[in-house]
């Protein structure tokens, strides 16, 4: 990485050129490849289980589907196709606005991961500095617009598509939070269930929520998140102010809502909530990106639910 404000000293000997990046494809596709069987298989089970109208317990129940319907796998396809271009098209926003202002970052890294969804995301690395708070914005607020655009049309296509069931109030049910952008197609779609009844999402419409939850995730307002280099560009050193009130407002949500914002409140504090300058901060954005940032706001409220997750018993 270049080193800023730094001054060679009389005596030195001729710098050695940076040496220059080279994209690890092989590990790209590897990563890619993991998480395209992880969330195959996880997609399947959502599959069958919306097929059968009752779900999958664990995995080793799966398995034994599968070893009778080994074509059933292929049942995953479209949730696991919905999944991954989600996180492509976020992750290629961030990507193609480093090509656009020449800063040098890897290309997209897949986590698989053995959880409801098949895995943990994808990131990409920066490897130099933002010139200005114009390149800092625009690679931050690219990745949650690509996403969005994605997500929205196939929540749309898979919504009329999902079941209403009735209620087995025996069984252990997992619980979806509905951000704002579901409530609102559902009833244009007219797909709200009546007392007493409750809806099996299409496998497509789940990986659509998960988009959407993706999305409320990286425009948190707080440290190097998306939402974070969003609020650095708009508002400079007030950032760490505004990461400090994110801290402070999270904790008692996660304690009311949902637990696991206790973490994401957490995590800023460990990795520091401080972001580092631009190589020129005194560049104003100008309207048009302070009006895209009201865009990435609506995005953020129709994105996000306080309780995305609840388990009853």
């Amino acid at each position: 990485m270049t080193q800023l404000g730094s001054e060679a000293p009389a005596f030195c000997v001729t710098a050695q050129p940076e040496p220059i990046y080279q994209p690890k494809y092989k590990l790209s596709l590897l990563l890619f490849a993991l998480t395209f069987f992880s969330t195959l298989f996880v997609g399947a089970q959502l599959a069958i289980s919306y097929k059968t109208n009752a779900p999958i317990e664990n995995e080793v129940e799966l398995l034994r589907y599968l070893s009778g319907n080994p074509a059933a796998l292929t049942m995953g396809f479209p949730f696991a196709f919905t999944v991954l271009g989600f996180l492509m098209a976020h992750e290629m926003g961030h990507y193609f606005a480093c090509r656009y202002y020449g800063i040098r970052s890897t290309l997209p890294y897949f986590i698989p991961f053995p959880n409801l969804i098949g895995t943990l995301g994808a990131f990409i690395k920066i490897r130099s500095p933002f010139q200005n708070r114009k390149a800092l914005f625009d690679v931050g607020i690219a990745g949650p617009i690509a996403g969005f655009i994605v997500a929205v049309p196939a929540l749309m296509i898979s919504l009329p598509h999902s079941k209403v069931v009735a209620v087995n109030p025996e069984s252990m049910q997992l619980v979806l939070g509905e951000p704002l952008i579901f409530q609102l197609i559902a009833k244009s779609f007219h797909v709200t269930p009546p007392p007493g009844m409750d809806i099996i999402l299409h496998p497509v419409a789940f990986a659509a929520w998960v988009g959407f939850f993706a999305t409320a995730l990286n425009l948190l307002p707080s440290g190097q998140l998306d939402g974070g280099h969003i609020v650095y560009s708009l508002f400079g050193g007030y950032h760490r102010i505004v990461s400090k009130a994110f801290v402070f407002v999270m904790i008692p949500v996660g304690m009311i809502f949902w637990t696991w914002w206790i973490l994401w409140a957490v995590i800023p504090l460990v990795l520091g909530l401080n972001h580092p300058p631009t190589m020129d901060n005194s560049l104003p954005l100008g309207l048009g990106r302070k009006i895209i940032s009201v865009i990435g706001l609506v995005i953020f409220v129709l994105s996000f639910s306080l309780t995305p997750i609840k388990i009853i018993h």
